[in-house]
């Protein structure tokens, strides 16, 4: 497992792998290169993957991600100190909280 600020990594066995995510397409990079995990409403600053991969987002509201970094990868984040992360899929999980009548992402 791992964690930088509100975003939550957690490895996956190969085979807890969705079928169907092995051939799905890809977020976009953003103009940097980048696989973006979460992006800061306020700063504007990202957690996000450096390397080759691909993110997949699940449905739902909350719909966690899972991300394929085949060659390992490098999580960064402009406030945070950068994460190596090992080859292999992840479920990208970001952190939520409860305001009154409802629950919400955390918001940077």
């Amino acid at each position: 497992m791992y964690r930088q600020g509100d975003v939550l990594m957690v490895s996956l066995a190969p085979d807890a792998v969705p079928a169907a995510a092995v051939d799905a397409p890809s977020e976009p990079r953003d103009g940097r290169g980048r696989l973006v995990l979460a992006l800061g409403e306020v700063t504007g600053h990202a957690h996000a993957v450096v390397g080759p991969g691909k993110l997949i987002r699940e449905a739902g509201v909350f719909g966690p991600m899972l991300l394929h970094v085949p060659d390992g990868a490098r999580v960064v984040h402009e406030e945070h100190a950068a994460i190596s992360l090992p080859k292999g899929w992840y479920r990208v999980v970001r952190q939520r909280e409860y305001v009154p009548g409802s629950v919400r992402v955390v918001a940077d």
